[in-house]
């Protein structure tokens, strides 16, 4: 019996993918929301840690710290958005 070749199946046309600056630009947003939760977080942790140390458990230092922490992250994730020179980017000039 000789044996017959079986073609291989047709590849399935699926979505195309993101273009890539819809891409950088997500990556960008999940890098700054994740900063954001973190710094937060650690600001809040350090502000509780002093509030119970040395201010006789006020709440303004929590506050405080969470506000700094939040401060910095959109501190670097504005400086993020508007770097543009970055390797791989290309900038086009009118």
């Amino acid at each position: 019996m000789p044996e017959t070749s079986i073609p291989p199946p047709a590849p399935i046309a699926g979505r195309p993918s993101k273009p890539v600056s819809e891409a950088l630009l997500n990556e960008k947003w999940d890098r700054c929301l994740s900063s954001l939760l973190i710094r937060s977080s650690l600001g809040l942790g350090f502000g509780v840690v002093f509030s119970v140390l040395l201010f006789k458990r006020r709440a303004w230092p929590a506050f405080v710290g969470l506000g700094f922490g939040a401060g910095r992250a959109y501190e670097e994730c504005n400086g993020s958005f508007l770097r543009t020179n970055r390797e791989g980017i290309r900038t086009v000039r009118p």
